[in-house]
This record gives C-alpha cells, structure tokens and sequence, in this order.
C-alpha cells in the first residue's frame, strides 16, 4: 500500500514540474468578478428619494398657507429612512425568509392558536409603532400629520410590506371605534401607545395594542352582505353591548392582533363588532385558527382562517349598520394600498437605476444605453406620478373639516386603488428585467417586489369592486364628481392634450345605460387625468412632458415606449440621490 502511495506521489510530482516548465498554472479561482454592481443597501431611503421629498413639501407647503406657525416635520420622515435603508432592509430580507409559524396547541395540549414570528418581524413592527406609523394623525397636532405618515408607510413598505398589513389595520381602525365611545376610552389610548407588545397575552395587561380586521366569508367574499356569521346579544341589545359570534371568517389577517373589528349579523341585520383575542376575565377568547394561507406574496404577514365558536364582541355603531360603521376603516386601507403599490414601484426603480449605473453593457453603462435610458425613465414616471396620486390624497385626509377634500377622497380612494394598484404588477416586472438575470434570483429583493404587487391590487376590494364603488358615489352623491372634475379644471389651460382629453372625458358621464361595462375604460380616464393635472401643477417639468407624450393617447402604454425627444438622462438623474 506504501509503495502505491510513493508511486502516486511521484507522479504528480513529475506532472506539477512539466506543467510548471511549460508555463501552465493552476489556479484556485477560475476569475476574477468584475461588471458586478454593488448592492443598494446603507443608505436612507428618504434623502436618496427626491421625488418623495419633493412631493412632502409641496403639499405640506401648500397646508402651511393656512398655517404660518408651520412645521414641515421632514427630520420624522428622515429619520425613517435611515432605519429603512439600514437595519430595517436586512429585518424584511429575514421576516420575508422564515415565515410565520402557527401552533393550535402548545406542549401540554393546550388550546393557544399561537403565531409564532422570526425576531426581524418584531423589529419591523416595534421600530414602526415607536416612529407612530400606526398612530401619527391621530395624536399628534401636526397640520400635515396624514402627510408625514404616509411617507413614513411608503419607507417602510421599501423593507417589508407584510408588516405594513397590522400597522395599516390598526392606523385605520380608529375612526371605526371612535363610534362607539365606551369601547372606544377603553382602548384608543392603548392603540394610540408607541409600545409594541407582540406577546399572547389579554390587552389589558399591554402597554400597546395591534388592531386588525376579518370581513370577508368563503361564500361571499367581497359580497359581504352574503356573510351568515351570526351575533347574539349576551343581554341587551345595541351599540357598545356584548354579543355572541359564531361563525367563521376566510380570510384574517395578523391573527395575533390583539382585536379584531368583524362583521356578523344580528337581529337587525349586519353589524360591526369588535372582538378581542382575550376576554376581559383574562380567558382565551372563542377565537380559533383554522390554518395559515399559503399567499404566492405578503409572506412575513400571517393571514388566516379563523373560527369563531361563542366568541365575545361588542357591537360597534349601530345595529344593522355594519358597513357604514366599518366602511372609514376600509377607505383607510384602501388609501394604504395605493401608498403600498407607489413604494413597490419606488423600490424597483432605485433598484433598476442602481445596477444599471453600475453595469457595463456593449462598452457602455446600462444607464447610458439609450433604450434602457427609455425604460428606467418611462419606470420613474409611472412611480413619480403614482406617488403624487398618494400625496395628493394624503393632502387631503388632513383637512377632516374642508368638505370638498372630504368628497375628493370618496371619489379618489378607490380611484388611485384601482389603478395604482394595478400599475404596480407590470411596473415590478419591468423593473426586474432591467436587473436581468439576478432579477429572479431571491437574494435580491426583486422577486419580493414582484410577487407583492398583485396582493395590494386584490385586498381591500379588487379592481371591479373599485370601479363600481366609484359609479356608485357619483350616482348616491353627484357632488363629488363635481368636485373631482373641479380639480381637474385647476390644470386646465396648461396643455392643449390634456384640455381635449377633459372635454372627452365629460362625454363618457353621460353614457348612463353603459356605464357599469364600461367603468374601468372611465376609471382610467379619470385616473391618468389627475396624474396629469397633478405633474402639470406641480411636477417635474421633464416627468411631466413624458407622462403626455405617453400616457395622454388612446393606445395602452408599455414602458419604454417614451417618443423620442423626452429628456430621459434628467428624469433618472432627478430619481435617486446617492
């Protein structure tokens, strides 16, 4: 056997020496990597955006006229950015990679209906809720307080939009129970603390609470109307009483909120209740988990199936009124969704401009290429002008007392839900392809964005139950296309393209017999129509000639169909600031 080994050892010996006197070598390493971007990360997520900058201030401006003791408070949306683009980043690649875990029972056999969360979910949501993304217009005296928390969702969404999902229900829940005042001083002040307590345990042993929201049925649902989850009254009936649920609910998201704000009939027909994860006895609510849905997107976020057999909940507004009583609630997460959408489109596009100022192609950067030029500005455009959409009625929420800022959100929150949202899907994937292969590949966040997209475009009501939500405003409350259609005249006169396409639009109203097959042909209309009336005001002159020389036609648009002439180089250079 020794004898084998020397002649082996001989062997290569001789073989190392010929190959050294012929000029060969071997190497460990078969190259070096170069072409190879550096990743986005160590930055903030707010002064590197100055399209977001932008559009703070000029609403926030806009807010100060009324009020010249003003304070923008942009060191709040800052100091989020920071997080975002540092410890947050790295806390939504880990939330995204070990998902949430369910547990009926514990060790013993005990019932528990536990969701157990990697410890970067938790710092996703405690460093949210400390920042008051849950609670900021609501206690705080900021004239631009809506403004502020809008940019502070859009940051966090850039790092992890699963998390968004319990902040959003419980920003939103607010005006839901400040309708009924006893359950109301019991635990605003608690939904309000920027405390995070992720434990299981009854809410009144928390400094802070999460809030979330289970409306929808297997039979009905966006058909809410269709839900047989019943409620009976404990004793008497009527706003702020306890009452029996049973029944079940097919889609809850964040099971382990600490209340949830449900829908049930009762004797007077469906109702809005509240329903707490613990009995105020300090027993486990009869709340059970089914299951955890296994979602394509949104993955830190758990979302589930739940039963409820005899659960305590007490009736929220009045009796029979469940979806007036329910409906502030939902128009908040609808608002939160086009936010959502706008910041998938912002992180794509930092991520496209990123790599493709870093990357050579054909002897050039791929910033330089004069057709990938086309497709990262087009990509800007559809971000910048998604965005001011958001702001604009981020503007509006914070003037409660102005009646016509009030109609301008009824119209335009399923207006911007529908078509933002729907925007984002393609946006996302073209911002993938900018990355080309690594695109696809899950380290970067590339895929996250792309399996997000749709999820934003589905809850809270599809693209359909937008649509006719906004045909059936207009015929309940004519007055508020009167007021959309008034801000639209604002920018009247600016551009001879947007003049005839106003006139036009005014035409489709009056086609009542064909409205409701044709409303997503409206919608559009309507939607590319403020875009374009906000980037006329206010935008960027250079993403404002882009957005008409594209968008303003009959032809649906592809990215990186800019006509030639559009200055593409100052439209990515405005972008990103790092």
């Amino acid at each position: 056997m020794s004898s084998q080994i020397s002649d082996v050892s001989t062997k290569t010996e001789i073989i190392s020496q010929e190959c050294e006197l012929s000029g060969y070598r071997r190497y460990a390493e078969t190259h070096n990597v170069i072409n190879q971007p550096l990743p986005l990360e160590n930055y903030n997520a707010y002064s590197s955006d100055p399209i977001l900058g932008h559009w703070f201030r000029t609403f926030s401006q806009s807010l100060a006229k009324a009020n010249h003791a003003f304070d923008s408070n942009e060191k709040k949306c800052w100091e989020y950015g920071k997080c975002v683009g540092h410890e947050l980043q790295s806390a939504g690649f880990l939330a995204n990679k070990y998902i949430p875990e369910f547990l009926s029972h514990d060790r013993y056999g005990h019932r528990i209906d536990q969701v157990n969360y990697h410890p970067a979910y938790h710092q996703l949501m405690a460093t949210a809720i400390k920042h008051g993304h849950h609670c900021l217009p609501w206690q705080s005296n900021y004239a631009n307080a809506h403004l502020i928390r809008a940019a502070i969702a859009y940051l966090h969404t850039q790092a992890d939009p699963g998390s968004g999902c319990p902040l959003t229900m419980t920003f939103a829940a607010v005006p839901t129970l400040k309708k009924q005042p006893n359950i109301a001083a019991e635990w605003l002040p608690k939904v309000y603390a920027q405390h995070y307590d992720p434990d299981n345990k009854p809410f009144f042993m928390k400094k802070g609470v999460t809030i979330g929201m289970a409306m929808t049925e297997k039979q009905g649902g966006s058909d809410v109307r269709a839900n047989t989850t019943t409620a009976k009254p404990l004793s008497k009936r009527g706003p702020g009483e306890p009452y029996d649920i049973v029944g079940h609910k097919w889609f809850c998201s964040a099971p382990m909120s600490d209340a949830f704000l449900v829908l049930a009939q009762s004797k007077g027909g469906l109702s809005c209740f509240l329903m707490p994860r613990w009995c105020p006895e300090g027993e486990k609510n009869q709340f059970f988990i089914q299951r955890l849905k296994n979602k394509m997107g949104n993955l830190s976020n758990a979302s589930s199936e739940v039963e409820f057999r005899g659960a305590l909940a007490w009736m929220i507004g009045e009796e029979g009124r469940g979806v007036n009583t329910i409906i502030d609630m939902v128009s908040l997460t609808r608002f939160d969704c086009i936010m959502g959408s706008s910041a998938l489109m912002r992180q794509g596009v930092a991520q496209a401009i990123h790599y493709a100022r870093q990357r050579k192609a054909f002897g050039k950067l791929l910033v330089e290429q004069p057709l990938m030029s086309n497709v990262l500005a087009d990509l800007v455009v559809e971000s910048e002008a998604s965005l001011a959409l958001g702001m604009r009625l981020a503007f509006a929420l914070d003037q409660p007392e102005d009646t016509e800022q009030q109609m301008f959100i009824r119209l335009v929150t399923a207006l911007g839900k529908y078509w933002v949202c729907k925007r984002a899907v393609q946006h996302t994937y073209e911002a993938m392809e900018c990355v080309g292969g690594m695109g696809v590949v899950e380290e970067t966040v590339m895929p996250r964005l792309y399996r997000e997209a749709p999820v934003n475009a589905i809850w809270e009501g599809s693209g359909n139950i937008q649509c006719l939500d906004i045909l059936r405003a207009m015929n309940k409350q004519p007055e508020v296309l009167d007021v959309f259609m008034q801000t639209l005249s604002q920018a009247k006169g600016s551009d001879l393209r947007f003049d005839k396409l106003l006139t036009k639009l005014k035409t489709q109203f009056k086609d009542v017999q064909h409205a409701e097959f044709s409303a997503r042909r409206i919608v559009e209309q309507m939607a590319i129509l403020l875009q374009a009336s906000l980037l006329l005001q206010y935008g960027n002159s250079d993403v404002a000639d882009a957005f008409f020389n594209s968008r303003l036609t009959e032809a649906s648009h592809q990215y990186g169909t800019l006509p030639y002439g559009v200055n593409a180089k100052g439209i990515i250079d405005s972008a990103v600031s790092l």
